[in-house]
């Protein structure tokens, strides 16, 4: 019965989700939650106090990916606003005009570099828009976005799902170098497949086979410094990775390499709107912006990231700063603190062992998105009345993904209660003893699971780990290579998680498309993870 709970909010989810008539994320997920509320009561009987502590917690935790949202949806109202959109569109033509060469460096080496920066579902939010804004259909986008934003998501946010994924088990550097490595080199197989999947949304195949040899060294000038990197260190390989990838990228484009001099054949013609939301039409001209200015919000926004979450650096350990400066007791509620660097915190919710944190400054919210969003406005002059509407319009595109991601958080949290006999515990396990020794090949798919609950490969790595580890000793597998493919399995989870795919979609203004979404990303996803599982297999 126990088991049965744990799988039918699952299943009841996708099916609103992809329905013939779907139901919006907004009321989707927020049902799906309230089933898995009165399962946890009445099936698991688990304890009411924990269970409420749990749902507050959801409902705190969701307003980093909120946040986050939020301050990816203003910084490219911003650039729009500030005209900055369409200086970038028209370097990207002078760069190259072919359509393929756009859609492989922004879908693809762009967002590798952000993702090795900073994570948190940022590379997709900040591409999909760049994307849209050179006429290239918005859902298509957002699938290809979410496709391509997996190869380097082992390492996101400088190799947070690894070190700190994988912190809660005793492991030496030298195991933990090879898990790395392991997911790096299975990552690197799936990429040579995985972007001509994405491209395949947007482009017809042949336009894709005529352009083998962009495409190519494209995804060869990043994967290769990605895996050697990788053999090294666990913090930078998305990041030189990305770095190189998009170097490499522009200079192969504008030299014309491997592009093909035939006509670009799309899945859906091009659009003529620049955004799929009208923006006040107060913009400085193209002439008046040089392409640095204009380009501010994006190499800002990088730059900012790589300073803070470098911790070499020093202003990474700053942001994260516990020490107290505020501490104020709440009654049943808890006990909010906050610290120097501004981490908000609530301990003990309801009397219980349950604590909330947020780092306000770290979370990629004020800064960059906001801070930068600010720091454009004032360098291009803009008037008070344009930056109260870029406000006003980023609060109303946000109120659908509000409710939703307030939902897919209490869902997740309740799902992960519970440790040794929580719902997502029990669904491992049950996938363990359908398997045997065949594990390896399908151990990708719990790291997939974890991500599709949590929206995180760092929080899959977490919370599936240690079973992970316990499943491989007690199936006499290496560990390193079950970890590996736990990794491998947080990274392509990426592009089915709720949480980025509701991302996405607000910022391209995209209404009741999640369900259309997901049903397409999943297809790529059960590749991915037949590839990965074949090459480990073979390989080790």
């Amino acid at each position: 019965m126990e088991v049965f709970a744990a799988v039918f909010p699952i299943v009841l989810l996708i099916f609103l989700m992809t329905k013939r008539n779907p139901l919006p994320s907004s009321r989707a997920l927020p049902l799906s939650a309230f089933v898995v509320y009165v399962s946890m009561l009445l099936v698991f009987q688990r304890n009411p106090t924990l269970v409420h502590a749990e749902v507050l917690n959801g409902l705190l935790v969701a307003w980093t990916p909120i946040t986050i949202i939020a301050g990816a949806i203003f910084l490219f109202k911003t650039m729009d606003a500030t005209g900055g959109l369409a200086v970038i569109r028209t370097w990207l033509n002078t760069v190259s005009q072919h359509q393929v060469a756009q859609l492989m460096i922004v879908g693809w080496a762009f967002p590798f570099l952000i993702e090795g920066a900073s994570g948190f579902g940022t590379p997709a939010a900040l591409a999909a828009p760049i994307l849209v804004g050179l006429g290239f259909p918005p859902a298509r986008v957002a699938i290809l976005c979410l496709i391509m934003n997996s190869v380097p998501v082992s390492f996101g946010a400088v190799g947070t799902p690894t070190w700190f994924g994988f912190s809660a088990i005793d492991l030496t550097q030298e195991e933990l170098l090879s898990i790395g490595f392991k997911s790096a080199l299975l990552n690197s197989v799936a990429a040579f497949a995985i972007p001509a999947f994405a491209l395949m949304f947007v482009l017809k195949p042949r336009t894709i086979f005529e352009n083998t040899f962009f495409i190519l060294p494209s995804i060869l000038v990043t994967v290769i410094p990605y895996t050697l990197i990788a053999a090294m260190n666990v913090e930078f390989p998305s990041l030189i990775g990305g770095t190189i990838g998009l170097v490499g990228t522009v200079f192969m484009a504008k030299k014309g390499w491997g592009l093909s001099k035939r006509p670009t054949h799309l899945q859906e013609p091009v659009t003529t709107s620049a955004l799929p939301v009208k923006e006040v039409e107060t913009t400085p001209s193209e002439n008046e912006m040089g392409l640095l200015k204009a380009s501010f919000p994006l190499w800002g926004t990088i730059l900012l990231l790589v300073i803070t979450r470098i911790p070499q650096l020093g202003i990474k350990p700053l942001l994260l700063a516990q020490e107290p400066a505020l501490s104020l007791g709440l009654g049943f509620l808890g006990e909010f603190k906050m610290s120097v660097a501004g981490v908000l915190g609530l301990s003990s919710i309801l009397g219980t062992e349950v604590n909330f944190q947020h780092a306000l400054l770290y979370v990629p919210s004020l800064i960059p998105f906001g801070l930068v969003s600010l720091l454009a406005f004032a360098w291009c002059g803009t008037e008070r009345t344009v930056m109260q509407g870029v406000w006003q319009r980023t609060v109303r595109q946000m109120r659908a993904p509000v409710c939703a991601l307030l939902g897919a958080l209490v869902f997740v949290r309740l799902m992960m209660m519970g440790g040794d006999r929580s719902a997502v515990t029990l669904i491992g396990n049950q996938l363990a003893d359908l398997t045997g020794d065949s594990w390896t090949f399908f151990a990708s798919y719990l790291g997939a699971l974890g991500s599709f609950f949590s929206g995180s490969a760092t929080i899959s790595n977490l919370t599936f780990g240690s079973i992970q580890n316990e499943l491989a000793l007690k199936l006499n597998l290496d560990r390193t290579t079950i970890l590996a493919m736990q990794s491998v399995g947080g990274a392509m989870g990426n592009m089915v998680c709720v949480n980025n795919i509701v991302a996405v979609a607000s910022v391209l203004g995209l209404q009741n498309q999640e369900g259309f979404i997901l049903k397409r990303t999943v297809w790529s996803m059960m590749v991915y993870g037949v590839l990965v599982g074949v090459v480990a297999i073979l390989l080790f």
